[in-house]
């Protein structure tokens, strides 16, 4: 069965969306529809459909620049509809390794989200091709679910 996918992006350097144009090659080649957000809008963004959030960690461990206005969105928000998959990209030599999907991972539960799954962290120190990791791992948690 079709099922539609809101692909949100946190990026600084563009790895994240990367990652994300991967995935939705993969949503398309198994006959799933999905709309890429790479300046995320929760108005604009079905809470019915299953998001994908993939996001980098910037800076001392904050959220990419174009995803901050997003994440402030959520904070009040109601999320009970929505299911997500998070997917974090970082680098295990920094201790604030993938804060920026934990700090996503954080506001969908407290806005009453569901994770489908635990997040997938990719440490690009061991996958420099950050979107061969996280189409495999969606792959396959996508043909489990």
């Amino acid at each position: 069965m079709s099922k539609h996918f809101e692909i949100i992006v946190g990026t600084m350097l563009g790895a994240a969306e990367y990652v994300a144009d991967a995935i939705a090659e993969k949503l398309d080649a198994s006959g799933h529809t999905h709309t890429i957000h790479a300046e995320p809008n929760l108005d604009e963004i079905k809470t019915e459909s299953t998001w994908v959030v993939c996001t980098s960690t910037h800076g001392a461990g904050e959220l990419p620049d174009n995803i901050q206005p997003f994440a402030k969105q959520l904070e009040g928000a109601d999320l009970s509809a929505v299911n997500a998959y998070v997917i974090g990209l970082g680098d295990t030599s920094y201790d604030t390794f993938c804060f920026g999907a934990k700090e996503m991972e954080k506001r969908i539960k407290n806005a009453g989200g569901t994770l489908i799954t635990d997040a997938l962290y990719i440490d690009v120190l061991e996958h420099p091709i950050p979107e061969d990791a996280a189409v495999e791992w969606f792959y396959e948690k996508l043909a489990n679910a």
